[in-house]
């Protein structure tokens, strides 16, 4: 299914691609869930909302559609650098899984290559390729890590997330400023003093 939005004035052109049937089953339970919870799901401010929320949703766990491997098999390279590579500050946008409510914070991902490196935005789609599913941040912080690991086949791999999660703010304890942080670490990187640099590197600030 694609949906699109031509704007002549504005020479604005949205494309976006769902499943026709899976938009429809989703929608309909939607559209029952609003009625359960007390509203008209017939209204005009709710008609179109179980569609617009069955697209949401596809669109936000869009990460089972994806092949985060095959992602960094794509750009790999054989170069003879042996040094720490750190891609940090990597948005994520997730959905805890026990709530469907959303996390939102930074993946800082590191590696030291031995014998071949990818390309830097890649890291960035393993990232993004995880975080778009039904998730806890601890596996999150794994799966990345791991497939870093099993796919470069690098000396070493370092993960740490940080990550605001909205069912401890909205919901529960309430707690509107806490942060999670979880990490992860392979071969280098468990030495102490490679994963003190790599730590200080990702607590740099540029000037």
């Amino acid at each position: 299914m694609e949906d699109s939005f031509n704007g002549k004035k504005s020479g604005y052109r949205r494309i976006e691609k769902f499943d026709r049937l899976n938009t429809e089953k989703i929608s309909e339970h939607y559209r029952e869930i609003i009625n359960l919870l007390g509203e008209d799901a017939q209204r005009e401010g709710l008609e179109k909302t179980p569609v617009r929320v069955a697209k949401a949703m596809q669109f936000l766990l869009q990460g089972y559609e994806q092949d985060p491997e095959a992602m960094l098999r794509s750009a790999m390279f054989k170069e003879d650098y042996r040094q720490m590579v750190i891609v940090k500050d990597i948005e994520i946008y997730s959905m805890c899984e026990h709530h469907m409510l959303p996390f939102i914070g930074k993946a800082h991902v590191g590696y030291i290559p031995d014998g071949y490196i990818t390309g830097l935005s890649k890291i960035a789609r393993v990232v993004d390729a995880f975080s778009r599913r039904l998730q806890v941040q601890e596996r999150l912080t794994l799966q990345i890590k791991e497939c870093i690991q099993k796919t470069l086949n690098p000396l070493g791999v370092a993960v740490v997330i940080e990550a605001q999660h909205l069912c401890m703010q909205m919901r529960g304890i309430q707690k509107q400023h806490s942060i999670t942080t979880t990490s992860d670490f392979t071969g280098a990187f468990q030495r102490v003093a490679t994963r003190e640099e790599f730590i200080k590197l990702i607590s740099s600030k540029l000037s």
